[in-house]
């Protein structure tokens, strides 16, 4: 297991870090988005989206649970499992479609599902640090089974 650490310190370098990700993905992979609320998730997420070759506004698809994005390289699949009740919830809206799909799955709140997430995959977890200033992130990205 790989694990890797970074710091960001505006809205607009999580929002970058994110961008650079989406540059790199390749189809099928998995990411799991893991922080508290307010942490900034759905910016490093909007910097992925981008990445991916998407313009339109991205949201956190809360009360829909998954928002599919098909304009840019691939796919986009952007979850939020946040009030997801149980597992069947994400069977019945087909999360294997997009889990082993030819596109890029971002799943915010990961750890929730974590058993129906896919071999090898991806954990970025975002953390604040108040100590070291309002935007201070610390970005923990660790790749399991890779």
């Amino acid at each position: 297991m790989k694990i890797k650490e970074l710091e960001t310190f505006s809205p607009e370098e999580t929002f970058a870090l994110g961008e650079e990700m989406g540059r790199a993905a390749k189809p099928g992979e998995v990411y799991s988005l893991i922080g508290d609320l307010g942490v900034g998730k759905t910016v490093f997420t909007q910097g992925m989206a981008r990445g991916l070759g998407i313009t339109e506004p991205v949201s956190s698809p809360t009360f829909t649970i998954v928002q599919v994005y098909e304009q840019g390289r691939m796919p986009f699949y952007h979850f939020d499992v946040y009030r997801i009740g149980d597992l069947e919830e994400m069977e019945e809206i087909g999360y294997e479609d997009c889990f082993y799909g030819d596109g890029l799955s971002l799943v915010e709140w990961g750890c929730r599902i974590e058993e129906l997430l896919p071999e090898t995959y991806r954990e970025i977890r975002i953390e604040k640090d108040p100590e070291q200033g309002f935007d201070y992130r610390k970005v923990t990205i660790r790749e399991v089974g890779i």
